[in-house]
């Protein structure tokens, strides 16, 4: 499952250029389980390939989170929390993910946007509470954009020095070559957990 959905980020990079990037940035925001760090370091890769440009692909990402957070923000703002409990486990969310959502959003206020934009999983549900709350969409939008731009800046920078190297330093290939296969285990396992924690809730 892990191959499979890592070679669909990269083919709709491959094919899509910038627009693969930003779309798949706005599945990620909007509540889908499309793993940003997968994402932005394999376009980074393609930074340090010549293809693309490091700030023009953190500009893509940060676009395509502000597209996908605004859907979501509308479905907390006009749905309110009963509707996002109702229909969120066909996308995978169950109510401990909306809690913690809220509870971030209720302690950092307005600037739990910014903040959650650059940490995992918060920043997938972040923009729900904001739509519940009813935050004012230019400070929502503002702080989702620099808050992204910084996320997918760090994730593609961290890709394109891991291009640039590769080749060029073996010790890189040296170390992590013995470390892929249990990097994809880990990884298998904790895509597995993931979808099964999540099934789980929703079958209860």
């Amino acid at each position: 499952m892990l191959h499979m959905i890592a070679g669909w980020i990269t083919g709709a990079i491959s094919a899509g250029g910038y627009v693969g990037i930003a779309f798949l940035m706005a599945l990620e925001s909007a509540c889908l389980p499309i793993p940003s760090e997968l994402v932005m370091p394999f376009a980074g890769y393609l930074v340090s390939t010549g293809r693309f440009s490091l700030v023009a692909v953190a500009l893509a990402g940060a676009i395509g989170c502000n597209l996908g957070s605004a859907a979501a923000y509308a479905v907390g703002a006009r749905g309110g929390r009963p509707l996002v409990l109702r229909y969120g486990h066909y996308v995978l969310l169950n109510p401990a993910d909306l809690r913690a959502a809220e509870w971030f959003f209720d302690r950092f206020g307005t600037w739990a946007i910014f903040i959650g934009r650059i940490l995992p999983l918060i920043r997938t549900f972040i923009a729900l509470p904001a739509g519940i709350a009813h935050m004012p969409l230019l400070r929502f939008h503002v702080l989702t954009f620099v808050g992204s731009f910084l996320w997918c800046l760090a994730l593609a920078y961290v890709g394109e020095l891991l291009g640039r190297h590769w080749s060029s330093d073996p010790r890189i290939a040296n170390v992590l070559h013995p470390l892929e296969g249990v990097i994809a285990l880990l990884c298998a396992a904790l895509l597995a957990w993931f979808v099964l924690h999540r099934l789980r809730n929703r079958t209860a």
